[in-house]
């Protein structure tokens, strides 16, 4: 009886780049400097883990400051 395997899902060059929004050859001298891993089809293609991808992503997305100071001049000018 054979086990189901567990596949994830692979996403190309231009994928990632469209979540990233950079040029697919951009993902590709990630790769080729190892900042994000990359695994090869037998046909010489790169493909990146998306697990991978959008855990850098997140990493990498960090939410905007608050811009207050709008916030104390509001005050400033309505007291």
């Amino acid at each position: 009886m054979s086990q189901p395997q567990h596949t994830e899902r692979l996403l190309t060059p231009g994928e990632v780049a469209a979540l990233f929004r950079v040029d697919p050859k951009t993902v590709t001298r990630w790769a080729s400097a190892g900042r994000i891993g990359s695994i090869r089809t037998p046909g010489g293609h790169r493909r990146f883990r998306e697990t991978e991808v959008r855990a850098l992503l997140a990493s990498l997305t960090t939410p905007a400051p608050l811009d207050r100071s709008s916030e104390r001049t509001a005050r400033r000018t309505a007291g």
